[in-house]
């Protein structure tokens, strides 16, 4: 998995045209920003073709980030989330009012889809039961709210490396639970 750090530097040397660095970018990356545009654009097809678009924009674009604190998952997500909107706009365009132009974001699930995820929500809390408070919460603070290591073992009080490891041994407790 990669760091902050990582994504920093792959970004900064992308900026300098880097290939390689912009593979290993890509590489971690692409997949959490196919989902985003999936679920926003409701179709496979046009969510591959925007992501193609997306990783040109970060290709051009990625001199304009700049380390100042913000993560740059945060980054990436935004140029994904605001390109995914804008060809939802374009697709959309003449059929929407702004009112319900606001709403095409929010991109919720149907009922059938709703049932599932509840259903697949509840054995996750289930197993996320099994593991140790702290690192439950660790857990949570790094893969759905974007906290680096660095801030996970400050906020823990724990050397960076102990945080390595609760999240390496926390994950791997998860999918053994899943998949029972």
């Amino acid at each position: 998995m990669a760091t902050r750090d990582d994504l920093e530097v792959w970004l900064a040397r992308t900026a300098q045209g880097d290939r390689a660095a912009f593979g290993a970018l890509y590489r971690n990356t692409s997949a959490k920003l196919f989902g985003l545009t999936w679920r926003i654009l409701k179709d496979r097809g046009e969510a591959e073709e925007a992501l193609q678009e997306i990783y040109v924009k970060v290709w051009h674009g990625a001199g304009r980030y700049r380390v100042n604190g913000y993560s740059p998952m945060t980054w990436l997500i935004t140029v994904a989330r605001n390109h995914a909107i804008d060809r939802l706009r374009r697709r959309r365009a003449g059929e929407v009012v702004l009112d319900e132009a606001i709403q095409v974001a929010d991109a919720r699930p149907g009922p059938e889809a709703a049932a599932v995820a509840r259903s697949e929500r509840g054995r996750i809390e289930a197993c996320f039961e099994e593991l140790d408070g702290q690192r439950a919460d660790a857990v949570r603070r790094a893969y759905l709210d974007g906290e680096t290591y660095a801030e996970l073992a400050e906020r823990f009080a724990v050397p960076l490396n102990t945080m390595r490891t609760w999240l390496r041994r926390s994950l791997l407790k998860l999918r053994e639970c899943l998949e029972r």
